[in-house]
């Protein structure tokens, strides 16, 4: 829990009633490869923090193709934002990459700690902010460029999620098919 505390630390001041409080709705999570956090079709009820591991957004097209859309690694929260704060089903998936640990917290926990906690708000729009800005310079420097660049460009940008994802997602996020990114790969390498 020391992790999430440290992370809320950076977008707002918390006393030590306010920590302990939160300490107390927090409850560990662990998740297999593949299992999901959310599914399309069911309202999200609860809020994550990873603390280890890998998750993914994604969706299936109508083609039934599986699109992932990003990824979120560890020290981010998760959480399908409009299917929880409006009670909706949720449009796509959040899918364990790998192995998760995460801290949840319920959607009635959520509502009991932003009843409670003064400035609450104001932390969790400062991080919902940063978390839109990171979304979309991901994908804005992604729908122009070919294949190769792309990839070099989420290398460069992400060097630590490169060997932890599976082809098969890399290559959904890509927009391009496994084999294509097979032969990127051993381009590169061999350069």
């Amino acid at each position: 829990m020391e992790t999430v505390i440290n992370y809320l630390l950076q977008f707002g001041n918390l006393n030590p009633q306010q920590i302990d409080f939160l300490t107390k709705k927090g409850k560990a999570l662990t998740l297999n490869k593949e299992d999901y956090f959310s599914e399309a079709g069911r309202i999200a009820k609860q809020v994550g923090f990873i603390l280890e591991g890998i998750l993914r957004v994604c969706y299936y097209d109508n083609k039934g193709n599986d699109v992932t859309k990003y990824f979120i690694d560890e020290n981010h929260f998760v959480v399908d934002l409009d299917s929880f704060d409006n009670k909706i089903p949720s449009s796509g998936y959040v899918q364990a990459v790998s192995n998760c640990k995460l801290i949840i917290f319920s959607k009635r926990d959520w509502e009991d700690i932003a009843d409670t906690i003064v400035g609450w708000e104001r932390i969790i729009n400062k991080i919902i902010k940063k978390s839109l800005i990171q979304k979309i310079e991901r994908r804005s420097p992604l729908v122009a460029e070919d294949a190769t660049t792309r990839y070099l460009a989420f290398m460069e940008t992400y060097p630590q999620l490169v060997n932890r994802i599976p082809l098969s997602y890399l290559a959904s996020y890509l927009g391009v098919t496994q084999s294509s990114l097979s032969r990127i790969r051993r381009s590169i390498s061999y350069k």
